[in-house]
């Protein structure tokens, strides 16, 4: 999901793809290949780095470096993005096409996935055209012999021109046959690597431009791949070649001149600039299945739909299977939070009371004990008891499906329903990670390159709650509407009734999303390649560490560094007077009027406002409000029902707040993150006004109708 320090906006994607050696001798090696290939595992097993190694598409999206020395040779690795191809579609291939054109590579390692070996050397055929010191690495060697594919390793390397190696990369063995070969493709001869042959109107074309860049660039970029390039209005590259090498390229009159005779060549022959890319394509595609011929015996090395896809991703059972996963996934989270959430926050809040009895041992002022304890750390102790719990439980199981390979399953069953409201399937995917984080799910919509498509997802991430929020719909939930069942019937109903509302957060991100793509933010939506990558066996410890360390702990310190501030906020509020009351008092006064019309009452309302900077604090603010105390206290789910129908609470006012629990603005760190990723503070603002004025409505008509119907 992406939920770590690295994807929340502390490492963005690199500017400068240039690597520093260390010293002249060294060899820089960019790594590429495919997602799901076992790229980054590779990278792993020969730095010593431990780099996430999600299965599905979109994980890298910066340069990792690492180093590794042979016999012979020191060398840098660098993992850039995974990527399909170097035709830059996509932010991923730019920094992958701008690594190899200009980081300084001295060579390239192209890992392949052996069971769909057509498919990888789509992109192995382009980056041997770039460098021709390319290592073609055959990866899952274990996995495409399991399912009866074989592979002529030498026929292949004859076919393409270039050192090709089989490996299976979770076998550290099976890697030092790859080091040996890198150690004699940088020592030796460069390569002659196999052509790309294009049809005949390409071909002629490409030939009209290449004589004109003879001596423009003094052998950096390939004349002919850089013709085609230019012919196919590649304007990112030619802005990189200016950046790096003083350039213009298109400014140049003989190549300009070139370029417009070539295009009126492909004219002339039905090859317009709309289908021009796809002719190339094509033709790259082909030659991946010429090599493929030779090579490839046994089944298949095509990509063929397993039985599980067929059913995971049908019509008929694909989303009922997403329903149940979900549905899943929270009565877990809910059954195993419960115990431990109860003893977390008796364990705090004991503790608490001892630094009370220290401050007062030691005669400290009344303030300075209500500041330290009820404001800065009774606050945070609720939010670690009541989020820790659960994050401890979701994070792992998410990251599970994650690692199993099911996430890239839900973005193909969601597509379809975004692609209809104009916007990117990709976002299925930002939607997922904003279960966890909506901070992360902001940051996360980087995987889309269209800047409309990304500001959609953006806007509409806070529809789904994050781990911040399902704790107060939970115990919304447990009160009012599950609260005459006990045990599994308890459990499972609350888990029924939680998924039922992330359904309408669903539904509401599809309309929003629908909305904003017909007016502000219109236009046509874009493609991208999803891949659904094999099922592979979840690494177990793996994901208890990176789930634990990596995200629960980071989006833990998050919260906690927002609520201890938060919390001396609260406690002035609660205990600074003007006229004799309270100005927590005076604020839930003036809010009330408000609060009733939408359902709730003033207390609620100024509960949600002050817990902007962290969600977990809405109900111990509102349980605070009632009861007219100055600090925060431990109470009791009976009680905590107790106190709520004493100031007016039905079950239509719990339904409100679930709503806007639901639909209002997200918390201070993703308006922050937005703001960032976005451009502007315009943007941070609609993304708090947009759910907010959706809940308002929403809760409003629930209001009236009850109202109306005398409820």
């Amino acid at each position: 999901m992406g939920l770590t320090a690295r994807s929340t906006g502390f490492s963005a994607m690199s500017e400068d793809f240039v690597v520093e050696k260390k010293s002249p001798s060294d060899k820089v090696i960019a790594i590429a290949g495919n997602p799901n290939v076992g790229k980054s595992t590779v990278f792993n097993a020969l730095t010593g780095l431990h780099q996430h190694t999600g299965n599905w598409p979109g994980k890298t999206v910066s340069t990792a470096q690492g180093s590794f020395r042979t016999k012979k040779f020191s060398y840098i690795l660098a993992d850039i993005p995974g990527t399909y191809s170097l035709l830059a579609h996509s932010k991923e291939e730019e920094v992958a096409r701008n690594f190899i054109c200009f980081g300084g590579a001295d060579a390239a390692i192209v890992v392949c996935d052996a069971t769909c070996l057509e498919r990888s050397l789509n992109l192995a055929l382009q980056v041997m055209e770039l460098c021709p010191r390319t290592l073609v690495c055959v990866n899952l060697m274990d996995e495409a012999k399991r399912r009866g594919i074989g592979i002529d390793l030498q026929r292949l390397e004859e076919e393409l021109g270039v050192p090709v190696v089989g490996t299976s990369a979770h076998n550290k063995k099976s890697l030092v046959r790859l080091t040996q070969r890198l150690d004699e493709l940088c020592g030796g001869d460069i390569p002659t690597p196999r052509r790309l042959r294009y049809i005949k109107p390409i071909e002629q074309a490409v030939e009209m431009v290449t004589p004109a860049l003879s001596g423009q660039l003094d052998s950096i970029l390939p004349p002919r791949w850089t013709a085609l390039r230019l012919i196919d209005n590649d304007t990112s590259l030619n802005s990189e070649i200016e950046k790096y090498y003083g350039k213009d390229l298109c400014g140049i009159e003989e190549i300009s001149e070139a370029v417009e005779r070539a295009k009126f060549h492909l004219a002339e022959n039905e090859i317009t600039c709309d289908c021009l890319k796809d002719r190339i394509v094509s033709c790259i595609l082909l030659n991946a299945e010429e090599v493929c011929d030779e090579a490839v015996f046994g089944a298949s090395g095509r990509s063929v739909p397993s039985r599980a896809d067929k059913i995971l991703t049908s019509k008929i059972f694909g989303y009922p299977i997403m329903l149940l996963m979900l549905m899943v996934i929270f009565w877990i989270t809910i059954v195993g939070a419960n115990y431990p959430s109860e003893l977390l926050g008796n364990a705090l809040f004991w503790l608490g009371d001892r630094l009370s009895e220290l401050l007062h041992f030691l005669n400290a002022p009344d303030w300075l004990h209500g500041i330290i304890i009820d404001g800065a750390y009774r606050v945070p102790a609720w939010v670690i008891s009541v989020m820790l719990p659960p994050m401890a439980i979701f994070f792992p199981l998410f990251s599970l499906l994650e690692d199993l390979g099911y996430l890239p399953r839900v973005a193909y069953n969601l597509d379809r329903p975004f692609c209809k409201c104009n916007a990117c399937g990709k976002q299925a995917l930002t939607m997922c990670m904003g279960f966890g984080c909506n901070a992360a799910g902001v940051v996360g919509c980087r995987i889309i390159d269209s800047r409309r498509e990304r500001l959609i997802a953006m806007l509409t991430n806070a529809f789904v709650p994050c781990n911040g929020r399902f704790p107060m719909i939970l115990t919304i939930i447990s009160l009012f509407f599950v609260g005459g069942t006990v045990g599994f019937g308890s459990s499972l109903l609350s888990a029924a009734a939680l998924t039922g509302v992330i359904l309408l957060g669903i539904a509401m991100t599809f309309l929003v999303s629908k909305i904003l793509s017909s007016t502000i933010l219109k236009g046509e939506p874009s493609s991208f390649t999803l891949e659904l990558p094999p099922f592979r066996k979840p690494q177990i410890g793996k994901i208890l560490v990176r789930s634990l360390l990596d995200r629960t702990v980071f989006v833990l310190g998050r919260a906690v560094a927002a609520a201890v501030p938060a919390g001396v906020i609260i406690w002035l509020l609660a205990n600074v007077s003007i006229g004799g009351e309270a100005i927590l008092n005076h604020i839930t006064g003036a809010l009330d009027p408000f609060g009733r019309f939408i359902g709730m009452d003033g207390a609620v309302v100024t509960a949600f406002l002050l817990g902007l900077p962290a969600n977990e604090i809405v109900i111990p603010l509102t349980a605070m409000a009632y009861m007219q105390q100055g600090s925060l206290t431990e109470i009791a789910p009976a009680q905590m029902l107790e106190l709520f129908s004493q100031n007016g609470w039905t079950a239509v006012t719990a339904l409100c707040v679930i709503i806007f629990a639901l639909m209002h603005f997200p918390c201070a760190t993703t308006l922050l993150t937005v703001k960032k990723e976005a451009g502007g503070w315009k943007w941070a603002a609609m993304a708090f006004i947009i759910p907010t004025v959706c809940g308002v409505v929403l809760c409003a008509v629930i209001a009236g109708v009850a109202r109306m119907f005398g409820i």
